[in-house]
Parts: structure tokens; sequence; C-alpha cells
């Protein structure tokens, strides 16, 4: 029988691309809202419902998981991407992408990895963005959430690594995954920042249409799953073979300032 790998949020984008590329050689539990609305399933994935919002969903998830078998890989992939001036932002929108960014893939990972820390063995991936990395204006709530799971990750690296779990990040950059279209904006459209705000988003979303491709990142997962040891930060897409490399070498202003103007700022 193969091992048992799972993915969140596997029915669009990078954890549909990650769900067909490990399911060649995993038995695939990929995560959704609502199994029952799949229209497009993918041969040899099992979907299964997750609501990243709900404490209960988790937990039923996970119970459910544990029934296949001991996973042997987890890709915390769901999430939700938002923008908004940093003072517009409602608190209500930041504590709901917290906790579907962040603490419901904290409360899933916790859950699974008693399993596998008594199995032995095991690959924890965080898909977080480069942005974690390299903070944007206008994107402070969407930043800070990458920037806490890559933070969950690494610390917890040190804690999982002697019973051969092993944790990193992968960190995108842009994507072409028609995720523009599912952002979610908040903006006076009235208010002080709306101008800026808007020539941002316009450059943004320009920058994901030319981005890379989901199965790109999606093989980058597979390398990362496949390494005997992998390592904590994984990168790839807008030029990231040189983007950390210059940041550890100039100012942080300077990287603040570059990733600014390639957003129109």
């Amino acid at each position: 029988m193969k091992p048992l790998a799972v993915v969140t949020g596997a029915t669009s984008g990078i954890g549909r691309a990650t769900a067909q590329r490990l399911s060649a050689d995993y038995r695939v539990i990929g995560t959704t809202r609502n199994p029952g609305t799949v229209s497009d399933p993918i041969d040899g994935v099992t979907y299964v419902a997750l609501d990243l919002h709900d404490p209960t969903s988790i937990e039923e998830c996970a119970t459910g998981i544990l029934a296949h078998g001991i996973p042997e890989v987890l890709i915390n992939n769901a999430g939700e991407s938002q923008s908004g001036p940093f003072e517009e932002l409602p608190r209500d929108a930041v504590e709901r992408l917290f906790q579907v960014n962040v603490i419901g893939h904290v409360d899933l990972t916790q859950r699974l990895t008693p399993a596998m820390r008594a199995a032995g063995r095991g690959r924890v991936v965080m898909v977080g963005s480069m942005l974690g990395s390299f903070p944007l204006a206008y994107r402070s709530s969407y930043v800070a959430s990458k920037a806490a799971i890559k933070g969950f990750a690494l610390a917890a690296r040190r804690e999982f690594a002697p019973f051969g779990v092993w944790f990193s990040v992968v960190e995108p950059g842009s994507i072409a995954t028609g995720l523009s279209d599912r952002r979610t904006k908040y903006v006076d459209e009235t208010g002080d920042f709306t101008d800026e705000f808007t020539r941002m988003l316009n450059k943004l979303d320009a920058n994901e249409r030319s981005g890379i491709s989901a199965e790109r990142v999606a093989e980058q997962i597979a390398r990362v799953v496949a390494a005997e040891k992998p390592k904590p930060l994984y990168a790839c897409g807008s030029a990231a073979w040189l983007a950390f490399p210059v940041s550890r070498v100039v100012p942080l202003q300077w990287m603040l300032t570059l990733i600014s103007r390639r957003h129109n700022l």
C-alpha cells in the first residue's frame, strides 16, 4: 500500500497541483470545505471536509485522516489572500485570516504529528509566501500570517527532527493561479490610501498573471518531500534565487524599497 499524504486546499491552485503530483507515489487525502462540490476530482485523491475557520471541523478532519492511516506527508497549503491599508483592516477580517492561514493549520498539524512522531517518519511542509520574507505595503495582514506560519514551522523543526519528522517552509513568489480574483480587499474608496493601494494592487495582479505556474511550485514541494533531510526554507519564482542572497548583504530598507518599487509604490 502506498504511504499517505495530506494536502489542504486541494481543489485549486498550488493545492490541486500538489495533490496531482503526489498522487503518483502516495495515497492522497485532499481537503476542501465541501467535498460534494468537487467538479473535477483527481484520480487517487480522496477528498475530505475541512473548514479551517471551524475548530470542530479541524478535529473531525484529523480524526478522519488518521482513520485512513498515519500520514507520512502533510502539506499545509489552504489559505486566504488579503489586502488593504493597515489602518483600514477590520479586526474580524484579520482574526479570520489568522485563523485560516495560521491557527487552523497549527491545530491540524498538532493533531497529526503525534502519530507521525511515534512512527518515526514524516514531512510537514508549510506553504508560505515570499512576502513573508519580503514585506509589501498594503499586504500587512497577509504578510504577517505567512511570517507567523514560517515561525511556527522553523521553531518546531528542531523539536521534531530527532523523531524523523522534518518541518520545512516553501515560499512561492508570484504565481499564476487566479488567486487575484479571490483576494479579499478592504479599503475606504474615498480615503487617503485609495490611489496608492489601487496602483499597488494593479501591479500585484499583473505580476501574478505573469508568475510561475502552480505545477512548478508543486514540483518544488515534491522535491522537499523526497529529500532525505529537507532544508528549513525553499523559495521559487519572483527571482528568489537572487532576492534571498542579496537580502543578506544589503540593508533591510534597500530590500523594502526594491519590493515597493516592483509594485509601483
